[in-house]
């Protein structure tokens, strides 16, 4: 049995309907950036008062502005809005080469609530490593799922609660599994200082934070179930007893990051870390 072959008039249909669909793509594409521009500045509370300020401020070109505090205010916030700029055609040019694939996620509301809390974490954010992480977990968030976007959230609380020295610790490890808080301090900063140091307590405490957290923890021996096997106490005969508590700085105890760690490496520091591992 043959095929029916399609009339002259139906291929003339089908053509000017790939035309029109070619002639819409552009506008939905539009449409998609639109929706997360506006979600993104419409997550920082000054974003309007600048605009409105910026052209009250043109429209008394007139006047004298030198001196006047709204200069100074558009001054300090002209140089940010510049940084936001830069960030959102940073993002929208990485979204550009995961094709197509993303649309759909980045134009739904679940993930456009998920870039209203990174860019005001952006917002507050006092270093540039700080607001490109935030700008990562915008990117990663799009084109991964390794995890839900309540976990999302809660990598987007920790940018905010942990400094710095937090992420470089968190870096470290990623970098060397097994490093003792010896090999971290020693990677970081070099030379080790003493232990009743401002340093050695700055230290302790941002090893217990990711702790805490969970980020962060000793190397475990697991089993089959992936259940921590339990360490046996070393017993010393004939030791006498230590005269000195642990020092800082100790050399005996591997750390690693946990899995939560390692997906929030993966969703802020992709551009530090390429991959996570298996």
């Amino acid at each position: 049995m043959t095929l029916p072959q399609t009339t002259n008039n139906e291929d003339e249909i089908v053509e000017k309907l790939r035309k029109e669909l070619e002639k819409s793509e552009p506008s939905r594409r539009r449409r998609i950036a639109e929706k997360f521009i506006l979600a993104a500045l419409g997550s920082i509370p000054w974003v309007g008062g600048f605009l409105s300020a910026a052209a009250s401020y043109k429209a008394e070109e007139g006047t004298l502005h030198q001196d006047s505090l709204q200069t100074q205010w558009l001054e300090e916030h002209q140089t940010k809005i510049v940084e936001l700029h830069k960030t959102l055609q940073e993002v929208q040019s990485r979204f550009a080469s995961m094709g197509e694939l993303v649309q759909e996620r980045i134009q739904s509301e679940e993930y456009l609530a998920l870039v209203r809390k990174a860019f005001r974490a952006w917002d507050r954010s006092d270093t540039d490593e700080k607001r490109r992480y935030a700008a990562n977990v915008v990117v990663n968030s799009a084109g991964t799922r390794v995890c839900s976007d309540d976990v999302v959230r809660l990598f987007l609380d920790w940018l905010e609660t942990f400094h710095e020295a937090h992420f470089a610790i968190i870096k470290e490890v990623f970098d060397n599994p097994g490093s003792t808080k010896f090999d971290i301090w020693s990677g970081i900063y070099g030379e080790v200082p003493r232990d009743d140091s401002a340093e050695a307590d700055l230290f302790k405490l941002l090893i217990s934070d990711l702790n805490i957290g969970r980020v962060l923890r000793q190397e475990r021996d697991v089993n089959q179930l992936g259940q921590f096997v339990r360490k046996r106490p070393r017993q010393y005969k004939g030791a006498s007893t230590p005269t000195t508590l642990e020092s800082a700085f100790e050399d005996t105890k591997p750390y690693v990051l946990t899995e939560l760690g390692k997906q929030f490496v993966h969703y802020t520091m992709n551009e530090v870390v390429t991959q996570l591992e298996n």
